[in-house]
């Protein structure tokens, strides 16, 4: 009984070692590199070499194999030779088992010598070293290493014999895959379920991937939209629009609108103008950037960090000026887009019982139209502001103050707040003798 425990001790040991290499050879193919040279750089010695059998497998996967037919052999004979004796020993007292003794413990022998090596040394290390592939690759790579310098000559015969035999076929060995953007996605989308990523940086780790396939075309400010400075305008005109626009920078132009000739940054005006000099937009403009609306974000991105400037003008195949293009444009492609201080709260217009509107001056002038039709504003191609606060602005002629009024079209304009230079709230008074349609006590744009 005692040489029988022995023997099965024997067998599972070769059983255990059949699992050991089955548990490296899965954990060192399935490590992630990027992790292992991580822990490398920090010093980390059984990374260094779990990484170098990663990089280099095959020596590393000649010696396992190596190892599991030796392993796999001895078990398969020395199962058969004693085992199988042994069961059939016992199997011939039974009288009606005795003539068949033999074959039935040796197939016995052989279907559990067969169901433990699947599950002892293949299916549970190889479900282990999935578990932890860089932890089991770092404790077992030393041994393996160590292994490999033994089994030295073997593995060189066996490794030249192999590429003896794909050259004869004409087969040539296929390099490794360097990795695609969609794994990368994917991984991103793993990290998402995993909890490691939050859902906004897997949108912007997407966003980052599409972005050389975003044209400039796609992000750009239309030129219907922008705010235009005429080299040859007043000092007045100019503080106009930068009042009622809020942008930093501006497109300069002369003659016409697809003769560009450079931008002009609200800093540079502001910082003449305290230092008491007059205002030349010709001296205090910078040069501009124009960019093929055709052209990808992220050579322009490039491009905007090489030359150091934040704005460039679109161009059409023709020349013509289509655009206005930032940094802020690609940083909100890449990130979602970020609300102005005035989007945060919404600009609401409200008329109260007595039959006056209270304006939130930022307004857009065509949702202004539509809550007071019978204020007409000026014609949409005629008109170089966005909002009722441009509007009033222009009116006036100069940088409102509270308390400032004008008649217009039956009402009294007042503005009666004021945030700094911008105007923040307009009261429209109707006067008496004039009709203005029945609305709703609260309407919002």
């Amino acid at each position: 009984m005692a040489e029988l425990i022995f023997e099965v001790g024997i067998l599972f040991i070769l059983l255990l070692a059949n699992g050991v290499f089955a548990m490296a050879e899965i954990a060192v193919v399935s490590s992630r590199k990027a992790r292992l040279k991580q822990w490398a750089d920090k010093g980390d010695l059984k990374a260094k070499a779990a990484l170098a059998l990663a990089e280099s497998p095959n020596r590393f996967l000649a010696t396992v194999q190596i190892g599991i037919t030796l392993v796999g052999i001895v078990a398969g004979v020395f199962g058969g030779a004693t085992l199988a004796e042994k069961l059939a020993g016992v199997l011939g007292k039974i009288p009606v088992l005795s003539s068949y003794a033999q074959p039935i413990s040796f197939g016995l022998v052989v279907t559990l010598i067969t169901y433990f090596s699947l599950i002892i040394g293949e299916l549970i290390p190889k479900r282990i070293g999935l578990g932890n592939p860089e932890g089991i690759a770092r404790f077992l790579a030393g041994p393996m290493n160590k292994l490999s310098v033994i089994t030295g000559p073997i593995v060189t015969f066996l490794s030249a014999s192999t590429e003896g035999m794909l050259k004869l076929f004409g087969i040539k060995p296929q390099t490794e895959a360097g990795i695609t953007e969609e794994e990368v996605k994917l991984m991103a989308r793993e990290g998402l379920r995993a909890g490691i990523l939050r859902k906004s940086e897997t949108e912007m780790v997407e966003s980052v991937l599409n972005l050389d396939r975003l044209a400039v075309r796609e992000v750009m400010t239309p030129r219907n939209k922008i705010i235009w400075i005429n080299v040859a305008e007043a000092h007045e005109q100019i503080w106009h629009k930068i009042v009622v626009s809020g942008h930093t920078r501006f497109p300069v132009y002369a003659e016409n609108r697809d003769h560009v000739i450079g931008v002009l940054s609200v800093k540079s005006l502001y910082a003449n103008l305290a230092a008491g000099a007059g205002v030349k937009v010709r001296d205090l403009m910078t040069d501009i950037m124009v960019v093929p609306c055709s052209q990808d974000c992220t050579t322009l991105l490039e491009r905007f960090k090489k030359n150091g400037k934040h704005m460039a003008m679109v161009s059409d195949e023709f020349g013509h000026m289509v655009g206005v293009v930032t940094v802020h444009d690609i940083l909100e492609a890449i990130a979602g887009d970020f609300p102005n201080q005035h989007q945060r709260i919404r600009p609401t217009a409200k008329r109260r019982e007595d039959g006056s509107w209270l304006i939130d001056a930022m307004l857009e002038v065509e949702e202004f139209e539509q809550l007071v039709p019978n204020m007409k504003l000026d014609p949409p191609e005629t008109r170089d502001y966005q909002t009722f606060a441009g509007y009033i602005v222009k009116k006036l002629g100069h940088v409102p103050e509270e308390g400032d009024t004008f008649d217009d079209q039956g009402y009294q304009v007042e503005v009666i707040d004021m945030d700094g230079h911008r105007v923040d709230k307009v009261l429209l008074i109707p006067k008496a003798g004039w009709n203005t349609p029945s609305t709703s006590p609260d309407s919002r744009c």
